[in-house]
């Protein structure tokens, strides 16, 4: 019976401590007051990852390091694929053109003028970058699909993680309050594409929703996801985009290949594959429970890697960019959802 070397079983090893991670992340996520505030497993994933990296990380051995950054590499990429599962196609045509009209103004200006928001501030161009990806998308899931295509540091994505969970938390609540004071004048469907156009995680958006009235919740989940389903072109563009940059550092030596997302294709893959309604959906379901497993062990192992240092080396910048960008997504995403929806509901 062959052996398993060494160096394969230190990996292994940080493999199971990420893993142990994600078992926790979801005992705790059963616990009422973190399902009243819909945060997911990813979230409390990473918390519990960067709690690790601020403690314990220097008593255990460095050869687990591999592990966990297998964790947050390779496993990420397989987790971003199978969430896929949780689209189809058919979205798209129920919601009609004004979500998807919508839906792609947002994310388009989210993200442009997010890099033009941090080039003024003189931010780092990564964490300038994946904060605007995560506001302009779906939150932590696309930070973790640009983070893969980009590669950059682990402690970026978790600070971009940070603005996204701060402020989307936020919306969560003021969204039901502002509606249902009468602040926000709208009507139910223009309310639901609002709230699926703006707010940041799928998580959000359901809790939202659901405080809401069946009705919005239905609305905000379709347009949450066409949203989600922005993140393939998005994802191919940076991938262009990072050859390119690396093009021009290199172009002495004729670099610049150009570096296409995979996974991101595989994304857009099982999309169609689940359109077309050939699994059960109890088997979905088990798919779906399995990629949120793997999805709040990468958030668990970039966390690992994200000292309490890292985010003072990062500073406010980042924080003031997802401000900047949370008034836009306030106010623009209520003027386009109440004068641009009505021109094709």
């Amino acid at each position: 019976m062959p052996q398993i070397s060494p160096k394969r079983v230190s990996m292994l090893h940080g493999v199971l401590l990420i893993a142990l991670f994600s078992c926790a992340a979801f005992y705790i996520g059963d616990a009422q007051f973190f399902k009243d505030i819909s945060f997911s497993p990813m979230i409390i994933g990473i918390i519990l990852g960067m709690l690790y990296a601020n403690s314990l990380r220097n008593n255990l051995p460095e050869t687990w390091v591999p592990g966990i950054q297998f964790c947050s590499k390779r496993i990420l990429r397989i987790g971003i694929i199978l969430y896929g599962f949780r689209l189809t196609f058919q979205d798209i045509v129920n919601v009609g053109v004004s979500g998807i009209v919508i839906d792609a103004i947002v994310v388009a200006v989210t993200i442009l003028g997010g890099i033009a928001i941090g080039r003024m501030l003189k931010m780092d161009s990564d964490t300038a970058l994946l904060t605007s990806v995560g506001s302009g998308i779906c939150g932590a899931a696309a930070v973790l699909g640009a983070e893969s295509t980009i590669r950059t540091q682990p402690y970026k994505t978790a600070v971009s993680v940070a603005t996204v969970v701060i402020f989307g938390t936020l919306s969560m609540f003021l969204y039901p309050i502002a509606y249902r004071s009468g602040l926000l004048d709208l009507t139910p469907q223009e309310m639901g594409i609002y709230s699926g156009a703006t707010l940041h995680e799928v998580a959000h958006a359901v809790g939202a929703g659901n405080a809401m009235g069946g009705e919005i919740a239905n609305v905000a989940i379709i347009v949450k996801m066409i949203r989600v389903m922005l993140l393939v072109p998005v994802l191919l563009i940076l991938g262009f985009w990072v050859a390119r940059r690396k093009s021009g550092d290199n172009a002495a030596e004729g670099k610049g290949k150009v570096n296409i997302p995979w996974f991101a294709v595989g994304f857009l893959l099982v999309i169609g594959f689940n359109s077309f309604d050939l699994l059960p959906a109890a088997l979905v379901d088990t798919i779906n429970y399995i990629d949120t497993f793997l999805l709040t062990m990468a958030m668990a192992a970039l966390g690992a890697e994200t000292s309490i240092d890292k985010f003072k080396k990062a500073g406010a910048k980042p924080f003031i960019l997802a401000a900047f960008l949370y008034v836009w997504l306030l106010g623009g995403g209520y003027l386009l959802s109440k004068y641009l929806a009505p021109i094709w509901l």
